[in-house]
């Protein structure tokens, strides 16, 4: 067996889910362009601030106190928060069947399997269920950990916490500044574009499952 990897680490919103993106929140506000709607709402996601959405992810605030924190700058961009300040957005999560399929095949062959997410206290109802605990050996959530991905401390954390060295784990993102960080360890990173067909491919290769 030509195998590359010991363990593939999985994105929740994007790539297990084929929802849950940051572009996904601007959709909520369609008088305002994507671009502004991100920015505004969740500040530089491809590094790790002092923003409020990046301390919500932390979970060094809750979700009604960055709606407080954050409600200037939602209103500089034209942006009133549609909910009230102390209930969570609802999210209909929807699964990436594709994607659960390789976790399954992965596990059967022996791979370890992980999830990788930066996530909100307030959401973990909206997508936990037994498969995450049956089908993960374990779950890296941000909130839950104090980091945030693109900060290296959280794959570090996902690797050492598996058991495994960098170079023999793979990690599937749909946000490419968390694709580079992960590779910048060592880790095969991996970009899930769409439905992540091509990922898809190319764990299974490094797997030895094609």
């Amino acid at each position: 067996m030509n195998r590359k990897i010991d363990a593939a680490i999985f994105d929740l919103g994007g790539v297990l889910m084929r929802n849950g993106t940051p572009h996904d929140f601007a959709h909520r506000f369609p008088d305002v362009e994507p671009h502004v709607g991100v920015a505004a709402m969740m500040g530089p996601y491809g590094l790790d601030t002092d923003h409020p959405w990046h301390r919500l992810e932390r979970g060094e605030i809750t979700m009604a106190e960055f709606r407080t924190a954050n409600r200037s700058a939602l209103l500089e961009a034209g942006i009133t928060m549609p909910t009230p300040a102390d209930r969570a957005p609802s999210i209909d999560f929807r699964r990436n069947e594709a994607m659960w399929t390789l976790v399954a095949d992965l596990r059967a062959a022996g791979v370890k399997t992980s999830v990788l997410t930066n996530n909100v206290r307030e959401f973990r109802p909206m997508w936990w269920s037994d498969d995450f605990e049956h089908q993960f050996d374990d779950i890296v959530d941000s909130h839950e950990v104090g980091i945030r991905k693109p900060n290296r401390a959280i794959y570090e954390l996902a690797v050492e916490r598996l058991g495994v060295a960098a170079h023999r784990a793979a990690f599937l993102d749909d946000i490419a500044s968390n694709v580079a960080a992960a590779a910048a360890i060592g880790i095969h990173g991996l970009q899930v574009l769409g439905a992540g067909g091509d990922a898809i491919e190319y764990v299974r290769r490094l797997a030895g499952l094609t």
